[in-house]
């Protein structure tokens, strides 16, 4: 039996997806070398809608190379370096 994965959820003070975007992003740059942080799994919800929930990134498994970084609803191929916020 493995053990269970546990969740943060950080509330913010923010009020548009567009900004919710921006500071994952901007986590996931600054702290994507902690590696129990897994950035591919990254949702967004409204405060009293947690049920429904935005992914933010591909997170595609690449050959030998990670996850794919680009936005989930990524035109083209996957990579493992990213475009940027899709916003």
């Amino acid at each position: 039996m493995t053990s269970p994965r546990w969740i943060i959820h950080l509330p913010t003070t923010l009020t548009s997806l567009d900004e919710a975007i921006t500071l994952a992003a901007a986590l996931r740059y600054s702290l994507g070398h902690v590696t129990a942080i897994d950035f591919g799994e990254t949702t967004l919800s409204e405060e009293d809608r947690q049920f429904l929930r935005t992914r933010i990134w591909c997170d595609a498994k690449l050959d030998g190379a990670g996850r794919c970084w680009r936005p989930d609803d990524h035109v083209g191929p996957c990579g493992a370096t990213d475009e940027g916020p899709r916003r």
